[in-house]
């Protein structure tokens, strides 16, 4: 082989050299880029998995509050009340009662059994139910909002547990005014009266 020939061969080596290490260069690129797709897709990811629970907190107490107060009242989940309960819930009086100072107080039945929705002339409104008392009173409570209905014989009043007060007093329904007026007919005897004395003994023989 001449001198002609070798230097033909060699640049022909080298043109393929060069050739195969173009053809390298781009899968090379290629493969070092796939992790940093992979860590870009990961990172993503990650953030979209991170703002589910962000989503899923908790209401922070000033919403909280938001939504309580836009709750309608006849709309909180009731709880079980006892056969004894609904028994008194049975002779709760409904509708509305004149009560002293020109103000009223209206009693409503709930669509929960047992349930009321107790409302004064001044705009308070509370959700009662009733408890088992040992004086024999009817008793209903807004253990929420610390509010009391008592129900006599010849009144009933509303109570504010919370400011220690009465909202309403001396109000009254058709049966309680019958009942009062029987009781300024006939008094019920005062535990402060004297004991009628015992008539003496007769003397023996």
């Amino acid at each position: 082989m001449n001198r002609l020939s070798l230097l033909r061969l060699f640049r022909w080596v080298a043109l393929a050299a060069v050739l195969a290490g173009q053809a390298f260069l781009p899968a090379a690129a290629a493969g070092h880029d796939a992790p940093a797709s992979k860590a870009k897709h990961k990172a993503s990811a990650g953030k979209g998995h991170k703002a589910k629970p962000a989503a899923a907190a908790a209401l922070a107490p000033s919403a909280q509050k938001a939504v309580e107060e836009r709750t309608p009242i006849e709309d909180e989940p009731p709880h079980a009340l006892s056969p004894a309960e609904l028994e008194v819930a049975r002779t709760v009086h409904v509708g509305t009662m004149a009560c002293e100072l020109g103000a009223s107080v209206t009693v409503t039945p709930l669509r929960h059994e047992g349930f009321f929705l107790v409302s004064t002339s001044k705009g308070q409104r509370f959700r009662m139910h009733p408890t088992e008392s040992r004086t024999g009173a009817i008793r209903l409570e807004d253990p929420k909002r610390g509010a009391m209905w008592l129900q006599l014989g010849n009144k009933s009043m509303l109570m504010s547990q919370k400011l220690g007060q009465r909202l309403a007093d001396e109000c009254q329904s058709p049966a309680q005014v019958v009942v009062a007026e029987a009781m300024k007919k006939n008094p019920p005897p005062s535990l402060l009266d004297a004991a009628p004395k015992a008539a003496p003994a007769a003397p023996a023989n």
